[in-house]
């Protein structure tokens, strides 16, 4: 029964992605861990980083269409963030010891990545709930690229993805804003294809590693691309505004529940 509701929450996986541009990732990991029952640690996030991958690539082809990626900034931006999520796939995260002592409390490699999964999911819900409008440009003034902190933004994007299986949507849009001066449409469209990207590169890095559900894997990521399509669909009829608040407060609640169960209920 769980798996069932495992397979149709996956289209949600998707349409959250084509109405707000993000989000997607937020919901994936809990899906597989809570109801597909997929171990936490290592192959829960590597699952995430191929549905999510796959599913932004999906969408940002479309945006690229419409005229809504910037190909400069996915290259300035995306080039950090893909090297750093490649070595954290393939190297940091196998050198995780699966439990460490911290005087007399035992820390797992499952609650650790759980737990900074959870912070991830409070600080993206906060995002989302405070609903702050970025400056938008009319695209015409010239690109001035904050090449330092771009580059430090795109490592730190880099490890999360890679610890936690979460593309980073929510960090990487007021970035390309500020930090490369895009209208917000295109910092939407842009940020899908880096996402893409550097989730795709760093699920190679797992490929030779994990003995990966090859079957199960590929289900869930079609329902999702499913729900991309359904999701552009609706963000022409749903004001997004309003529909980011009241995602941000159902992650919000799911980030506050999985903290607790993983550190009470284990």
């Amino acid at each position: 029964m769980l798996e069932i509701i495992g397979y149709v929450s996956a289209i949600v996986i998707g349409i959250s992605l084509g109405l707000i541009g993000g989000g997607g990732s937020i919901l994936t990991v809990p899906i597989l861990v809570y109801l597909m029952g997929v171990e936490a640690g290592e192959y829960a996030p590597a699952y995430s980083l191929f549905i999510v991958g796959s599913t932004a690539l999906i969408g940002g082809i479309q945006k690229y269409r419409e005229g809504f990626v910037d190909i400069k900034t996915f290259v300035v931006f995306g080039i950090p963030a893909i090297i750093t999520v490649y070595f954290t796939r393939h190297n940091l995260v196998p050198a995780i010891p699966d439990e460490m002592l911290l005087g007399d409390f035992v820390l797992t490699k499952r609650l650790l990545i759980m737990a900074i999964f959870a912070v991830l999911m409070v600080l993206a819900s906060v995002s989302m709930i405070r609903g702050r409008k970025e400056p938008e440009n009319d695209g015409e003034e010239e690109q001035k690229f904050n090449y330092p902190l771009i580059l430090v933004e795109g490592v730190v994007v880099g490890v999360l993805t890679g610890l936690v299986g979460a593309g980073g949507g929510f960090l990487i849009i007021p970035a390309l804003v500020k930090l490369s001066k895009l209208s917000m449409k295109k910092a939407v469209g842009t940020s899908l294809l880096i996402i893409a990207a550097k989730s795709l590169f760093g699920f190679v890095g797992d490929v030779t590693r994990l003995d990966i559900d090859w079957a199960m894997l590929f289900i869930i990521t079609v329902l999702a691309i499913v729900g991309i399509f359904v999701g552009n669909v609706m963000s022409r009829k749903i004001p997004g505004q309003k529909l980011k608040v009241g995602f941000g407060w159902f992650v919000l609640i799911m980030g506050v529940y999985i903290l607790g169960r993983e550190l009470f209920f284990q």
